[in-house]
């Protein structure tokens, strides 16, 4: 199927805030290349129908474009920025938040031998090319914004079809393995959400590893394998992304946010901070204030 359907529907009931009527599909439409910008992944398929962006974690960088999609099945840092877009020819893209237990239900039905085996821990991350069938199956997900009364029986039919169209693909590994509750990415997601949550703390590997029911070689390289990021990059990801968000709000108390995410020197929050956000904490928290945090610093996964 063409793009262009797609490309018109997603221009049609693009919305500020990328919600719609269906759970879990969200819309972007964007009308310019923007800076890189910092945000969390989510667990996503996001396709893109027209325009391009750029995704970076850690040290790997993903490019996709129109026709493209992009999968992330654990909720990671990132830096994201379109590349391109223009007022005639906005960046336009359809987001799916990708939902374990739709994902392990499939997984139980599928009879043996439809599903190819998985070889390790995959990236928590991947692109590939959409195929005709997956774009068929979302322009018919974002026609039924068409048809309110349809919604609620069609949507999650529609969202299985397409969930199904991922984990029988090529980077079928990357969502098969979220719908696993004792798989690899499974133990590392788990891992992730304990850094996110306890990111003011030191923790040591070891430790982490332990929650993770790995031994600490077998975790450090699983994580890095997940992330791109050892688990002590991806603590200092989310302390420096945290504080971004505090002195939007409070731009006038940098050393009170680093001592708040976690850093006990606030000399090494600034050269971190700047490092990370080209510019020193106090000079970017001011340049916040002249944009919305929630539309500067939310995810973008689109």
């Amino acid at each position: 199927m063409s793009l262009d359907e797609l490309r018109d529907l997603l221009e049609r009931h693009a919305r500020p805030d990328m919600t719609t009527a269906v759970d879990g599909v969200l819309i972007s439409r964007v009308e310019r290349t923007t800076s890189p910008s910092p945000a969390m992944s989510g667990t996503v398929l996001a396709l893109i129908a027209q325009g391009a962006k750029h995704i970076a974690l850690g040290d790997r960088v993903y490019s996709y474009g129109a026709g493209q999609y992009l999968v992330a099945s654990v909720d990671m840092p990132i830096t994201g920025r379109f590349t391109e877009a223009s007022p005639d020819r906005p960046a336009v893209g359809f987001g799916l938040v990708l939902r374990p237990a739709v994902v392990a239900e499939l997984l139980l039905q599928a009879a043996p031998g439809d599903l190819p085996p998985s070889a390790g821990v995959p990236s928590g991350m991947a692109v590939n090319e959409a195929s005709a069938e997956l774009v068929d199956a979302v322009t018919r997900l974002v026609r039924l914004l068409d048809r309110p009364r349809d919604i609620a029986v069609l949507a999650p039919l529609v969202e299985r079809e397409i969930l199904w169209r991922l984990i029988t693909g090529e980077q079928g590994a990357v969502v098969r393995q979220l719908g696993l509750a004792d798989s690899g990415l499974a133990h590392i997601a788990g891992a992730v959400r304990w850094i996110r949550d306890n990111h003011a703390e030191s923790f040591r590997v070891e430790d982490v590893a332990r929650l993770a029911a790995m031994s600490t070689s077998a975790f450090y390289r699983n994580f890095q394998a997940v992330t791109a990021m050892s688990p002590i990059q991806f603590q200092k990801q989310i302390r420096l992304q945290r504080a971004r968000l505090l002195l939007a709000t409070d731009p006038d108390d940098v050393a009170g946010v680093s001592r708040r995410v976690g850093y006990d020197s606030p000399s090494q929050f600034s050269r971190e901070y700047r490092r990370q956000f080209g510019a020193p904490p106090s000079q970017d928290a001011a340049r916040l204030r002249g944009t919305s945090p929630a539309l500067s610093l939310e995810r973008v996964n689109l």
